[in-house]
């Protein structure tokens, strides 16, 4: 099963297109021809990668500018939305935090489990009734291999991520032979392929280089899978290692190395 075919009057939602993987979603997307709402909080930036992909391919896109982790934006997003055929959704924006759960700011965690879990939730449910009707649609969310078990230090992020993906893998089979597609991307690390060392994160640092996999590749990893119908991608090595680590060591062993490593990033 293909993704949809780009059409004059259809869009490709794609949130947390400001960087990272939905940025690069987005430009592939615009590559095939598909038409384009950008959502993140950055107008200026949107702007911008907007002038980029309408000259560039000629495609037309729409800017949005919202705080998905705000309830209100999102529903001010999600009216504004509401008689728009979207064709596909790529829900992308996502935050973390490392270190002992007690030690993190709340508001922080709190806003990373409203755009982390609720925003994918809320508009998935969003774009589904007018995909259902036109028995034609594609939805991708962003999980994480990290969602696939206890992580120490990372607890509000798995938290979120693991209803990201049993949620999405649920729609996947709920969804068959409607017309809708639903993959999840669990990504292990991912970034930009070419770093300077001064502007290296303390993950980057953490992480050796080659285990990392690039947004440009992840992009097209998870394209095609959307394209086959299959229910989990996961690009690069180390999400592949810890997708297979996850379903083969026992928690007692696992969680307590991860979390050692995930309290260095802290």
């Amino acid at each position: 099963m293909a993704l949809p075919s780009p059409r004059k009057d259809s869009r490709a939602l794609v949130t947390g297109a400001s960087q990272g993987i939905g940025m690069a979603m987005a430009r592939d997307l615009a590559r095939l021809g598909h038409n384009l709402i950008l959502v993140a909080r950055r107008e200026d930036v949107l702007r911008r990668f907007a002038d980029e992909l309408e000259t560039t391919h000629g495609v037309t896109v729409d800017v949005r500018p919202c705080d998905l982790a705000d309830p209100e934006a999102r529903r001010t997003l999600i009216d504004d939305i509401n008689d728009t055929d979207i064709s596909i959704i790529i829900n992308s924006a996502g935050i973390a935090s490392f270190g002992a759960f007690m030690d993190q700011d709340w508001e922080y965690e709190t806003n990373q489990f409203q755009l982390n879990a609720a925003a994918v939730f809320e508009l998935t449910r969003a774009v589904l009734p007018g995909m259902l009707a036109r028995r034609s649609g594609a939805i991708c969310n962003v999980g994480s291999a990290a969602g696939n078990m206890p992580i120490p230090n990372n607890a509000t992020y798995v938290f979120t991520k693991a209803g990201v993906n049993a949620f999405t893998e649920a729609l996947h089979y709920e969804l068959r032979g409607t017309g809708v597609t639903c993959t999840l991307l669990a990504p292990g690390p991912v970034r930009d392929a070419v770093i300077e060392e001064e502007d290296k994160s303390i993950v980057d640092k953490v992480v050796p280089d080659f285990l990392w996999t690039t947004y440009e590749s992840c992009s097209r990893e998870t394209l095609q899978a959307m394209s086959g119908n299959r229910r989990r991608v996961v690009p690069g090595p180390l999400g592949k290692a810890m997708d297979r680590i996850s379903s083969v060591m026992p928690t007692a062993i696992s969680a307590p190395v991860m979390g050692s490593f995930y309290k260095k990033m802290g």
